[in-house]
């Protein structure tokens, strides 16, 4: 799981990280996590400080955002990434990885888009509202890098115990991840039966309800 706090909305306006958590989860497991402020060399608008907590002077103090940047890109690896409405991520993290001459290579999973097949009753997917929604341990404080990136891990491990249950899988793979999250809403017991049939996974012969 990786999740970025930044100045704006898009990298093509000139806005950069100022911070960045990225968690690895394994065999549904959180195991390990990585966190730094960066600094990009810009001043924080005062709504991103109201939002996030995150002023000009801290990231002042913050390591280069080049330094971060080949940090986390060591710490990740080759590891498929998600994340919680992803598109905003994967376009900070294939910018910030371009400022220091690397480029992304993995797929990319938006937990929001799942959450939306695999839950179709919730009444919100931001994030905040389906951890209430799932009974999830919250963080202390969200729009914080790291709290966000372990609220979208615990709500991606509770995605999958979900899909396990209803379909008698054996386990959930990014791939599987990455078909749902394309799928039409209403047709997601066909999307992991001929997922199943493709990987060889074991479903269950119909859904349990």
């Amino acid at each position: 799981m990786i999740d970025f706090e930044t100045t704006g909305l898009s990298p093509t306006d000139g806005d950069r990280a100022t911070e960045i958590a990225a968690v690895l989860v394994r065999d549904g497991q959180i195991v390990d996590r990585y966190q730094s402020m960066m600094n990009a060399g810009l001043r924080i608008p005062p709504f991103i400080t109201q939002l996030t907590g995150i002023t000009t002077a801290m990231v002042r103090q913050a390591p280069p955002a080049e330094q971060v940047m080949a940090e986390v890109a060591d710490f990740v690896g080759s590891a498929p990434l998600v994340a919680h409405n992803a598109a905003f991520d994967r376009k900070f993290w294939g910018a910030e990885l371009g400022r220091i001459g690397r480029e992304r290579n993995q797929a990319f999973v938006c937990s929001m888009l799942v959450a939306r097949r695999v839950l179709p009753q919730a009444p919100s997917y931001k994030l905040g509202a389906l951890i209430q929604f799932a009974g999830l341990p919250a963080a202390a404080r969200a729009h914080r890098a790291l709290a966000d990136a372990e609220m979208a891990a615990h709500l991606t491990l509770y995605l999958e115990r979900e899909l396990i249950r209803r379909f008698r899988l054996a386990s959930v793979s990014h791939a599987l991840l990455g078909r749902i999250q394309k799928t039409p809403k209403g047709q997601l017991q066909g999307c992991v039966t001929r997922h199943g049939c493709v990987q060889g996974e074991r479903i269950g012969s119909r859904a349990t309800q």
